[in-house]
């Protein structure tokens, strides 16, 4: 959960995660519409599946154990070698580097080093340097006390190194400078129309195939599926990132005819607590539904 999410917006989601799904099994018999609806909020959904599909994975190959070995776990879906490492530290206290941000950042400040560090050969030196500093015992203190240095005192912009306590053998010149990155990828911007359609206390909805894989959203307006005459005025509209993208939700009322497809339902008003909905599609629901009844 905190990959790409903030702690403060991932604690509630945590407990209740916990609440509902206390074991593998039970996540592994949970149905997908389920832990996507328990998921919804925190986005990046493919971590919700990858969650799912491990929980089977582990009832069925290793009878609900975790596995132990690092090799194991990156086995499992959705489980890398950072993962991997940080569940073998934390969990099992197994004497294994981890290289996140923050560690990342400490890591370029010792070493002085100057490659970007977001690049597959950068990021292999820094597993070296991460691994020949790893103590064989209390691997999970020493990780967490990496972690909160980067976190706390090795920071981005303005490190504190006047308090910094390895800064006598640090070998950055100018630690403000580093660690040095790539430039970004522009933001492409994008506007995505879709449909509002009501009818008798229910809205149709559409299950997604693309970006929100298994989740419903708003049925989407394909060029030429309806009259350029119905979309001159949207009745909600609101921009949000995606990865590299800043998307433009501009949503129409209109005509069943005019949006009806074969993975379209309806559901009803009162049902909407209780399905997956992407993010933004839910945002809008909100608005357009309180706006029906007012």
């Amino acid at each position: 959960m905190l990959q790409q999410t903030q702690v403060a917006a991932v604690i509630p989601y945590y407990h209740e995660w916990l609440r509902r799904f206390p074991d593998f099994a039970s996540l592994a018999h949970a149905c997908e519409n389920d832990v996507l609806r328990a998921w919804q909020g925190l986005g990046y959904y493919v971590r919700a599946r990858n969650l799912h599909a491990t929980a089977s994975t582990v009832v069925d190959r290793y009878r609900g154990r975790f596995p132990r070995s690092v090799e194991q776990m990156q086995d499992l879906p959705g489980i890398g070698k950072y993962t991997a490492h940080a569940v073998a530290s934390f969990a099992f206290d197994q004497p294994t580097p981890i290289v996140e941000a923050n560690t990342a950042r400490v890591l370029t400040r010792l070493f002085d080093f100057r490659k970007p560090i977001d690049s597959g050969a950068a990021r292999k030196t820094l597993w070296r340097y991460a691994a020949v500093l790893i103590p064989k015992s209390s691997t999970r203190v020493y990780n967490s006390a990496l972690i909160d240095l980067g976190a706390l005192v090795c920071v981005a912009h303005e490190p504190k190194c006047a308090i910094c306590p390895v800064n006598k053998f640090c070998g950055a010149k100018n630690p403000q400078l580093l660690p040095v990155r790539k430039s970004p990828a522009p933001t492409k911007r994008l506007i995505e129309k879709h449909a509002f359609v009501l009818r008798r206390g229910k809205i149709l909805l559409e299950q997604s195939s693309s970006r929100w894989r298994g989740m419903w959203i708003l049925p989407p307006l394909k060029p030429g599926s309806c009259k350029q005459s119905s979309l001159q005025h949207p009745v909600y509209t609101a921009i949000f990132p995606f990865t590299h993208h800043r998307v433009t939700l501009r949503v129409y009322r209109l005509r069943l005819c005019e949006v009806a497809t074969n993975r379209q339902r309806w559901f009803p008003l009162r049902s909407l607590d209780s399905i997956p909905i992407a993010s933004p599609h839910c945002r809008a629901l909100r608005a357009l539904t309180a706006a029906v009844s007012e």
